[in-house]
């Protein structure tokens, strides 16, 4: 894969600041997301691991509840804490044993004090690199940028990344903004269990990332972890549809103001600009649905009655 896959520079912060703005504007609500106590993160983490989001949030709520420190925690019977962790049916019950004992570590071996460095959170107990790199980012804001499998999906159809772990390695990092790993690892987790999931809801969800995006141009929406390609998302089925819909409300709409409804990427004079909206109108146009005329010296497009 050549090293051009992330955008230059000149267009590397308008893709930074389009995710964050896309989830600052509106993204899920977690209440660990309220949160930057590492504990408390870390509670969420372990327990995310094997569970829906979903049910996580009253498993959190009912644990930080009973143990509502890390001290807490480190003082519990690990017979309770298992037995919590079964009850709740959050599986793996080693990971609750994982848990308390690192619980215990923090109390014992670092004084209350938690390391804030992914490197030196991997010294807990059950704590892996990506684990570690959540509870840094996300309590600390001192995380590296965060890889997983939502994550590579969308590096992988955004930015034509190649399946390889190194390289997606490197365009993550490339991309997350210095010393801002808290709401970047949030935000891209966020569009891959959004916006860019095994089916993706590009429009639906509003992808910042549109007018950038390989997938979204191409109709090609593989991914590692999704073999065959959806059959309507970035169609030229797709893209007839939204010229309906954009008509719908509306007696005629000039051609250039259709366009980036059609297409986020539309410039008149470019590669899909007028010249290709006027050959998907004349698709639409032979099958009896628009029409195309001029007004007042402006092509239009509406719908026929």
């Amino acid at each position: 894969m050549s090293e051009d896959v992330v955008p230059a520079d000149s267009e590397l912060e308008a893709v930074r600041s389009a995710l964050v703005e896309w989830y600052e504007t509106d993204h899920r609500e977690f209440p660990w997301r309220r949160t930057t106590d590492p504990y408390e993160i870390l509670v969420s983490e372990v327990m995310s691991q094997q569970t829906q989001l979903d049910r996580v949030v009253d498993a959190w709520a009912a644990f930080l509840d009973r143990w509502p420190t890390v001290d807490d925690l480190a003082s519990a019977d690990r017979s309770e804490v298992v037995a919590f962790w079964s009850d709740q049916r959050l599986g793996y019950n080693n990971r609750a044993r994982y848990l308390h004992e690192a619980a215990g570590q923090i109390v014992d071996e670092f004084d209350g004090e938690w390391p804030e460095r992914p490197a030196d959170l991997e010294a807990l107990m059950g704590v892996g690199p990506y684990t570690a790199n959540a509870v840094a980012s996300f309590a600390f804001d001192a995380g590296d940028a965060v890889v997983d499998t939502n994550v590579k999906r969308v590096l992988y159809r955004a930015f034509g990344v190649e399946d390889d772990d190194e390289e997606f390695d490197r365009v993550a990092s490339e991309l997350m903004p210095a010393g801002e790993s808290r709401v970047w690892n949030n935000a891209i987790m966020e569009l891959g269990g959004v916006a860019c999931g095994k089916t993706p809801k590009c429009d639906a969800a509003g992808c910042p990332w549109r007018r950038w995006c390989h997938a979204y141009e191409t109709g090609d929406f593989t991914a590692p972890d999704v073999p065959t390609q959806p059959s309507f998302e970035g169609s030229r089925r797709q893209k007839r549809g939204r010229v309906v819909a954009a008509l719908s409300d509306r007696e005629a709409m000039p051609l250039d103001e259709l366009g980036p409804k059609v297409r986020v990427d539309y410039a008149p004079d470019g590669e899909h600009g007028r010249e290709w909206l006027r050959e998907l109108l004349a698709d639409l146009d032979d099958d009896g649905l628009v029409a195309v005329e001029r007004r007042d010296g402006e092509e239009v497009a509406r719908l026929r009655e």
